[in-house]
């Protein structure tokens, strides 16, 4: 029985075919992980490609993992040690770490998170206005994600503003230099940069990669398309798999247009269109292609379905924002009570955060069991964030960010005067504040009393980084949480519940280093970086739980729900006011095709008549993407208040009634 009998003619042909660079068109539910999977198991299994030879790259470490998952089941029996499935970043930390003396870093680099990056910036243009470091961070981004230097940005600055800027991203560019630190942008613009000036360098990595597959390629922005160029070489041997009608990261710097691009600087491309569609009703995908056949097309395809007929599409009209939360989750109860469906068969999507909270309110007020997407991550949280600065300064001394979290959490007597000489000693030496700690500056310009407890601090980070290599990563971090005191420490600055919450999380995250130390057979060294990279919650969630699933559209990507109720469905909302304005009206458009196609048996769509904005009462038009979704799709006659009031109430006694 051949490993590739299982998939229809167009998705074999995508697994089989080795003969230069190839695009997968593969529309929403057609299978494109089936494909990508069963690729992999056919280039290892009859093939004869070496596992360590081939690469698959996504986005998300959960992607990457259901994926990995899925290509070991399909083939069992072989040894498949070596084979990459990973995302984006975590192959430009594998090529960083193994690398790191060409981009100057030593291999123990520290990666800042977007909070310690928000943090550089607003010491560089001191102020803590919030909106104003977004705006530099955000534009220092979509520099790095073009690959332009400072140098460049600041020779093709458009104007004033722009300079400003492009200074600002020079003087964060030399402060990462001399913390000996990247960012996440630089995960993926530094080793583009290296492939792209050391020839030795591409040469062991196009030797080492013979195949690479790369999923959700209409999402890559400019660095990460010119990495695949590299990587891949003249061979170009290669499988994009990607859809443009689900390109919705352009504010984030993706590209579409490398999907444009990919014909132009490979004219041998090779493209194969998977149109049928797994998971969604004809009704679905024929509202679907009727409202994506409004954006202009790079390549045709019309999604099609055996799946039958399936329920109508629904529009729900509603007059503010809490009779939309109340009507949406009266819906959802009367339909699990009559089809006898699990909670988490349904998705509550809408265009912006702010739009969950009336939602969650409905669902608290009826006791219906739901989960957030896109909430806090786990790493995200101060207690957890306070370990990983120990773990960050063990690793990388120059790290100037981790130092003072760490050296001032537990507090220890240092106060900001001692710090902030020691900061000036730092900057007159050229050295990082842990180097200056033991300078002979230090000591005349501190004096003893105040440098005895940095040197102590010191010498206890250095003592613990002399165990790290030799010792279980569990040990040290078990070891390290007591010899800092960290539990009275927690307990000091909370009321005993919510420190106990806290230190239950610390004892969480110590186990999972323990576990993954011990799975992966990594020194904690080795697993700080790799922390950086992995948000906890994604490594938690192996079952969804049985709640109804609130999510941002741009969240809900990639996944797929049985009853879908896509809210605030509304002009300025979606399409969004600023995207319409900046002209990414198509953007919005492929964001609404995304929400619709998350849907399998029935989908609904609501709207305010008027909306809560501040502390006034604006009207509000339906989408103009309604009508979009074609003749089957019809608006209902709006009711009038009074009955809309009456057959709200009825249809939740009589509700009430059938639960009783």
């Amino acid at each position: 029985m051949s490993l590739l009998s299982a998939l229809n003619p167009p998705q074999r042909e995508a697994a089989k075919y080795l003969d230069g660079p190839l695009l997968v068109l593969a529309g929403a539910g057609s299978g494109k992980t089936r494909v990508i999977t069963h690729k992999i198991a056919y280039l290892i299994g009859e093939c004869g490609y070496k596992p360590s030879s081939i690469a698959a790259i996504t986005f998300t470490n959960k992607a990457a993992r259901e994926m990995a998952d899925r290509a070991a089941k399909l083939t069992q029996g072989v040894n498949t040690k070596g084979l990459i499935v990973t995302t984006f970043h975590s192959m430009g930390l594998r090529m960083l770490r193994e690398d790191a003396k060409f981009a100057e870093l030593k291999p123990a680099f520290s990666i800042l998170d977007s909070a310690d990056a928000a943090g550089i910036v607003s010491e560089i243009i001191k102020t803590t206005d919030k909106q104003e470091i977004r705006r530099a961070v955000s534009r220092i981004s979509l520099w790095k994600n073009e690959l332009k230097s400072p140098a460049v940005a600041l020779a093709t600055a458009e104007d004033d503003n722009a300079r400003v800027y492009a200074k600002i991203y020079d003087r964060y560019d030399a402060t990462l230099r001399a913390y000996q630190a990247v960012d996440f942008d630089d995960l993926i613009r530094l080793p583009a940069e290296l492939l792209d000036t050391h020839f030795e360098l591409r040469e062991k990595w196009q030797n080492r990669l013979r195949h690479i597959l790369v999923d959700e390629y209409q999402d890559t922005n400019i660095a990460q398309y010119r990495l695949l160029q590299k990587l891949t070489g003249v061979r170009a041997a290669f499988t994009a798999v990607g859809d443009d009608d689900q390109a919705m990261y352009g504010w984030r710097g993706a590209s579409a247009d490398n999907l444009k691009q990919l014909r132009e600087d490979y004219p041998h491309l090779h493209l194969v269109k998977l149109e049928q569609n797994y998971r969604s009703t004809v009704r679905i995908l024929k509202a679907a292609n009727s409202l994506i056949s409004n954006n202009p097309k790079l390549f045709e395809k019309r999604l099609w379905s055996d799946l039958g007929h399936g329920d109508p599409i629904q529009i729900l009209p509603t007059k503010d924002d809490e009779h939309e939360a109340e009507s949406v989750v009266m819906r959802l109860l009367s339909h699990k009570f009559q089809h006898r469906t699990e909670w988490r068969d349904y998705a509550i999507l809408y265009r912006g955060n702010y739009q969950a909270r009336v939602f969650e309110q409905a669902l608290r007020n009826e006791k219906v069991p739901y989960q957030l997407s896109g909430g806090q991550s786990f790493f995200d949280r101060t207690e957890i964030k306070d370990v990983i600065a120990y773990l960050r300064l063990i690793a990388n001394s120059d790290d100037d960010p981790a130092f003072i979290r760490a050296v001032t959490t537990p507090k220890r007597g240092i106060g900001t005067a001692t710090l902030e000489k020691l900061g000036q000693v730092a900057a007159t030496l050229h050295v990082s504040l842990f180097e200056a700690v033991f300078s002979a500056a230090a000591a005349s310009q501190i004096g003893e009393r105040h440098l005895a407890p940095l040197l102590e601090f010191c010498h206890f980070i250095n003592r613990t980084e002399e165990r790290v290599v030799r010792e279980p990563a569990g040990e040290v971090l078990n070891d390290l949480l007591k010899s800092i005191d960290y539990e009275v420490y927690i307990f000091d600055q909370d009321d005993t519940r919510v420190a106990q919450g806290k230190w239950n999380n610390v004892l969480e995250f110590a186990a999972w280093i323990a576990k993954k130390g011990e799975e992966d057979d990594k020194n904690l060294l080795q697993l700080t970086q790799t922390i950086a990279l992995i948000t906890l919650l994604e490594g938690r969630e192996e079952e969804a739980p049985d709640a109804v699933r609130l999510s941002t559209l741009h969240a809900a990507k990639g996944l797929e729900f049985g009853h879908v109720f896509l809210v605030g469905i509304e002009e300025n909302i979606l399409p969004h006011r600023d995207a319409v304005d900046e002209g990414r009206l198509e953007e919005e458009r492929r964001l609404m095709y995304v929400g619709v196609t998350r849907a399998k048996k029935s989908l609904t769509l609501s709207y305010c008549s008027r909306r809560k904005r501040a502390r006034e009462s604006v009207a509000c038009d339906p989408s103009r993407f309604i009508d979009e979704l074609g003749d089957d799709v019809r608006q209902p006659e709006k009711p009038t208040t009074a009955d809309a009031k009456a057959s709200g109430s009825d249809r939740l006694a009589a509700l009430k009634a059938m639960l009783g």
